[in-house]
C-alpha cells in the first residue's frame, strides 16, 4: 500500500530563503505556461500540451541559469503536470456539465508546494545515513536541510515534496510498498452517527466529545483580524499581522488533525467492522443566503451551523478513518443515511415527530426512548449489515 509521511524541516535561516526562492520560481513558471496556453489559444486557436512545455525547458533553464536554471528538471516538469492536470480536471468538468472554473494564475499566497517526481533525481532523502543523530534531505539549489524525524518511515521512497505553511517548511514522502499493520480480530462492529454536540456516537452507546478548536480560538482569531483590518496594504505591519492569522488558523487545523488521528484509532483498535453515514459535506454546509430575487430564510441560524459542522472536521476523520480502517485490516462501509434519525431502532416506525429534541428520540408508535444519536447510529449499523449481505449474496 502507498502511504505518506510529513516531517518538519529545520532549515538555516539561508535554506529557508533559498525554499522561498525555489518556490517562488516555480509559481513564475507555473504562471508563465498558463500564459503559454491562454495566449496561443486567443491568437491561434492552438490548444499546447505538456510535452511541449516541457521542450521548452531546455531552453528556458539555459536562458536563465541564475533562476530557473538553478533548480531540478524534473520539480519543473512536475510543476508543468500540475498545470496539465488543472486542464484535465477543467475540460472533464465541462464535459460532465459542471461548473468549469478555468485555471487560474497562482497568487503569492496560493502556491506552497513543489514536488520532485523521484528520489534520486534532484533530491534525495536521508542524504546522510552515516549521521548518528539526526536525518537531512538533500534538495538541489537549496543543499542538505535537517529533518525533524519524530517516526521511521517504511517501504520505497517514491516522491518528495516540500510545502510551506506559514513561517514553516514540511518535508512530504510518498512511499510505495508500505506493508499492511492488520489488528487482531475483535468480533464487534459498530455504526456511528457524525455530530456536533458529540463528533463520534456509537451503537454502543459511546460519545466521542467535539473539541471545538476553532471556537476556542474565536475570541483571539477575531481581535487579530480586526487589527488585519485596520492595517495598511503591502505595509510591514500588515504582513506581520497576516502571519499571526495564519499561525492560528494553522494551529486549529492540527489541533482538528491530531484529535482526529486519536479518535480514528481508537475505533479502529475496538472494531472490525464500523459503518458510517455517506455525507455530502458540501451541500450540507452550502450557503442559505438564496439571491436577491429569492433570498434564503434563517440565514444567520445556517451560517452558524455550517461554521460548526466544519469546525467538527466531519470530512477529515472520515478520510484519516478510511486510511487506518485500510491499513488494520478492517471493513469500513459507507450508507446512505436519510431517515436514520427519525426511524425508530426498535419497530422501525419513521417519523418526524420522534425526534423530540436534538438528543431525545421518543417513537411515537411503540415508545422506545433512547439517545438520539445512538438510535441512529444503531440504525447506520443495521444498514451496514443489510447492504454487506446484499454485495455477499450477489
Amino acid at each position: 500500500m502507498r502511504r505518506s509521511y510529513k516531517y518538519l524541516l529545520r532549515a538555516t535561516s539561508k535554506q529557508a530563503t533559498a525554499l522561498a526562492q525555489c518556490l517562488e520560481d516555480h509559481r513564475q513558471l507555473y504562471n508563465a505556461a498558463l500564459e503559454h496556453r491562454r495566449t496561443a489559444y486567443a491568437k491561434a486557436g492552438a490548444s499546447i500540451r505538456y510535452g511541449e512545455q516541457s521542450a521548452d525547458l531546455k531552453h528556458i533553464r539555459g536562458d536563465d541559469p541564475g533562476g530557473q536554471g538553478r533548480w531540478s528538471f524534473s520539480s519543473q516538469q512536475a510543476t508543468l503536470r500540475r498545470l496539465d492536470k488543472a486542464f484535465r480536471a477543467f475540460f472533464d468538468r465541462v464535459k460532465a456539465g459542471r461548473t468549469p472554473g478555468f485555471p487560474r494564475f497562482k497568487g503569492g499566497g496560493w502556491f506552497d508546494t513543489v514536488e520532485w517526481p523521484k528520489d534520486g533525481d534532484g533530491c534525495r532523502w536521508d542524504s546522510h545515513p552515516e549521521h548518528p543523530a539526526a536525518t537531512y534531505v538533500r534538495l538541489r539549489g537549496v543543499g542538505h536541510v535537517r529533518v525533524h524525524q519524530h517516526r521511521p518511515v517504511k517501504g520505497r521512497v517514491k516522491t518528495i515534496a516540500v510545502k510551506r505553511e506559514g513561517n514553516r517548511w514540511y518535508v512530504v514522502l510518498s512511499c510505495d510498498d508500505v506493508p499492511a499493520e492488520p489488528l487482531p480480530a475483535t468480533g464487534a462492529a459498530a455504526g456511528i452517527d457524525m455530530g456536533v454536540a458529540s463528533l463520534v456516537t456509537t451503537s454502543d452507546g459511546e460519545h466521542l466529545a467535539n473539541p471545538r478548536h476553532l471556537a476556542a480560538t474565536a475570541e483571539c482569531l477575531e481581535t487579530t483580524q480586526r487589527a488585519l483590518s485596520r492595517k495598511k496594504r503591502g505595509s510591514k505591519r500588515r504582513r506581520k499581522v497576516v502571519a499571526r492569522v495564519a499561525a492560528l488558523h494553522g494551529e486549529v487545523r492540527r489541533q482538528r488533525l491530531d484529535y482526529a488521528h486519536n479518535a480514528a484509532l481508537a475505533l479502529v483498535r475496538d472494531y472490525d467492522l464500523i459503518v458510517h453515514e455517506d455525507l455530502p459535506i458540501t451541500n450540507m454546509t452550502r450557503s442559505a443566503s438564496g439571491t436577491i430575487e429569492a433570498p434564503g430564510r434563517n440565514v444567520a441560524a445556517k451560517a452558524g451551523l455550517n461554521r460548526s459542522i466544519l469546525d467538527a472536521g466531519w470530512g477529515v476523520f472520515l478520510t484519516i478513518l478510511a486510511h487506518k480502517a485500510e491499513s488494520a485490516g478492517r471493513e469500513l462501509i459507507a450508507v446512505n443515511a436519510a431517515g436514520t434519525s427519525r426511524t425508530c431502532a426498535r419497530c422501525g416506525h419513521c417519523a418526524k415527530e420522534n425526534r423530540v429534541t436534538q438528543a431525545e428520540f421518543a417513537c411515537t408508535a411503540c415508545g422506545h426512548a433512547a439517545h438520539a444519536d445512538v438510535n441512529a447510529a444503531v440504525n447506520i449499523l443495521r444498514a451496514g449489515l443489510a447492504l454487506r449481505r446484499a454485495s455477499e449474496a450477489a
